[in-house]
């Protein structure tokens, strides 16, 4: 099978597959959504600290909207493994290798345009319910961490894949995702060695003046490492075992 040809039996799976939609969308709608909720019901101290950043303050929800993209990436290559289905795709692209690069393609895809959107839509809405406190998209930082929130997502989508790849099992590639993206941090604290984890490195492209060691670009740099390692111990997995 030709590489267009596997992308489009990638792109049927995510149009016929009910739980890749929802974990898609449930990216964008939690982003948003608690985003818009929590700054309009917020104020006084916090936004009132000398440190108040109005740019990350508007991407709130994606601690909770990065949960769904790693189910995304997740649910992409587990959906394809249930009931021995995989053996079946397989069969139809021996290529192992080309399976996979289509799958990555179009799962990363798909994350990088509703990672855009939430981005904005995120950035664009919290800043609405910030009221006085908001900036414009003119403001230092706030386009690029509107672009920025895509690549976030679309990078730690394709990761999830990798891992969900090697791990081969929906249960096990989240029991070890979410709490290292999500909740190692708040234990561990911030600085030094936590800095340069996937969320921590990736989520400094949010901030409108960075802090610690990493900028916005060497940020997404770092997590683009971490993906980048993700995604290659997907492929030597996949070519190294049996369906």
């Amino acid at each position: 099978m030709p590489l267009p040809a596997v992308l489009r039996s990638e792109w049927m799976k995510f149009r016929s597959l009910r739980s890749l939609q929802l974990a898609l969308a449930g990216g964008l709608v939690a982003t948003t959504g608690i985003t818009v909720l929590v700054r309009a019901t917020s104020g006084g101290p916090e936004d009132d600290a000398a440190d108040f950043d109005p740019v990350f303050a508007s991407f709130f929800g994606l601690n909770f909207g990065q949960i769904a993209a790693i189910c995304f990436g997740v649910l992409a290559v587990t959906a394809d493994q249930a009931h021995g289905g995989a053996r079946i795709w397989l069969a139809a692209v021996p290529r192992r290798g080309l399976y996979y690069g289509g799958k990555l393609a179009v799962t990363g895809g798909l994350a990088l345009t509703a990672g855009l959107v939430t981005g904005f839509t995120s950035l664009l809405g919290g800043q609405l319910a910030l009221g006085a406190d908001g900036v414009g998209l003119g403001a230092t930082g706030a386009l690029r961490a509107a672009l920025g929130c895509g690549l976030y997502l679309a990078l730690l989508t394709v990761m999830a894949a990798g891992v969900a790849t090697v791990v081969r099992g929906a249960v096990g590639a989240l029991g070890l995702l979410i709490p290292v993206t999500c909740f190692l941090a708040p234990v561990l604290g911030t600085g030094g060695a936590v800095s340069f984890l996937p969320d921590q490195a990736g989520q400094q492209v949010l901030h409108a003046h960075p802090e610690g060691p990493l900028g916005a670009g060497t940020g997404l740099a770092v997590l683009a490492a971490w993906t980048a390692v993700a995604v290659y111990a997907g492929l030597r997995a996949l070519r190294g075992r049996d369906a």
